[in-house]
């Protein structure tokens, strides 16, 4: 009798395992070309709608054209701007920050050194060193790094140093990204009219392509559908939290709630630790800026925790369904291997990115079990 050769699998894998990582390297080696292209993209998919909208109301293509290109200018000017304006006045306002962090430290140290719990067991309670908040090299406003000590800082212990870019070291990566992408905006914005230019006449070229009915066309379809339908109702969701915790902290009085009100909308790109990020920074002005303290941190704390509950539990579930939908560990997962890969733009492009890996998958016999994988159902992907 003669034996069924049994398939070789371990090759098999070892290939595919090493294939990905040339193509993980790749990507990695390519980011000054892919990144802005994947930028432009995604906002050229943003701006098909009012493109549309426009010529359905008889408006010329080029004039519509030019009108969803000013829009585009005046929101990512104005984004910088708002960055630019609230990076410069937070330093300025560092010093006085240092102080109420101060203060509180030697109230903290007072109490600590009055207990008579403390005492009664013999713990001595070690004096806190004084604060001096030291920003980080190519900060803007001409803030120096500190390998040492800053000239114009004398006789400073860098021991009893914070460095300014070691607070929420997450947060100011997303913001790297953002800036980033602002330097290249030249870039990013031609590609991004060549591609809307592109837009109307590209489904009869893929028609050519692939023919009427071509399976390759359905699936191009179906993963351009499903990742502009999921940055529509993205944009949107986190465009709303945004205004809506930008306003709750002006109207508490928090500093800088323009800030806080952008950084809640980017970071809602995130899902479930965009919100819990964004949140930190205002908790934490909320509690030291003068003025501030318990009260305004627990009442900014509540705010937050309201409306990403609603937002997170009922309002993108019921707009996404179940076709958008990726596991939660799938959502981290993504997020720490795009931002490992590309840095701060990754992080707000890894769920995108994931879906159209997922989408692809789902219309291939033999890699539709990861596809069920990554999906937020337990049951199979149709």
């Amino acid at each position: 009798m003669t034996e069924t050769p049994r398939p070789q699998n371990g090759p098999r894998f070892l290939l595919t395992v090493a294939a990905l990582i040339v193509i993980v390297a790749g990507l990695q080696a390519a980011e000054t070309v892919i990144v802005p292209f994947l930028v432009s993209v995604f906002l050229a998919m943003l701006g098909i709608p009012p493109l549309g909208w426009l010529r359905a109301r008889g408006v010329p293509t080029p004039l519509a054209l030019v009108l969803v290109l000013l829009g585009f200018v005046v929101i990512i000017v104005g984004l910088g701007l708002i960055v630019a304006s609230s990076a410069s006045e937070f330093t300025e306002t560092l010093p006085q920050y240092q102080e109420r962090i101060e203060s509180q430290l030697d109230a903290v140290e007072t109490r600590l050194a009055d207990s008579q719990l403390l005492r009664t067991f013999g713990i001595s309670v070690p004096e806190f060193p004084d604060l001096v908040i030291v920003p980080e090299e190519g900060a803007p406003d001409g803030i120096a790094e500190v390998d040492g000590v800053p000239e114009d800082v004398p006789d400073i212990d860098p021991g009893r140093t914070l460095p300014f870019g070691q607070i929420l070291p997450f947060v100011g990566t997303i913001f790297s990204g953002v800036t980033n992408f602002l330097s290249y905006f030249v870039i990013v914005f031609l590609l991004m009219v060549f591609i809307l230019t592109e837009a109307y006449g590209f489904p009869a070229k893929a028609r050519a392509a692939f023919g009427e009915s071509g399976g390759r066309l359905f699936q191009f379809r179906t993963v351009m559908h499903q990742v502009h339908r999921y940055l529509l109702i993205k944009t949107v969701v986190s465009l709303a939290t945004g205004l809506t915790l930008g306003l709750w902290v002006w109207i508490l009085g928090v500093d800088f709630p323009v800030l806080w009100g952008l950084l809640a909308f980017l970071l809602n790109y995130i899902p479930n630790i965009g919100s819990i990020l964004a949140a930190v920074p205002p908790l934490v002005v909320a509690a030291i800026q003068p003025g501030g303290g318990v009260t305004l941190l627990l009442l900014v704390g509540v705010g937050y925790a309201v409306v990403n509950l609603v937002v997170g539990n009922f309002v993108e579930p019921s707009l996404m369904g179940h076709r958008l939908g990726l596991s939660t560990l799938v959502v981290f997962v993504s997020l720490m291997f795009w931002g490992w890969v590309w840095g701060g733009i990754g992080m707000l492009l890894s769920v995108p990115l994931t879906m159209v890996v997922k989408i692809f998958l789902e219309d291939t016999d033999e890699y539709r079990w990861i596809a069920v994988l990554l999906d937020k159902s337990p049951g199979p992907v149709k």
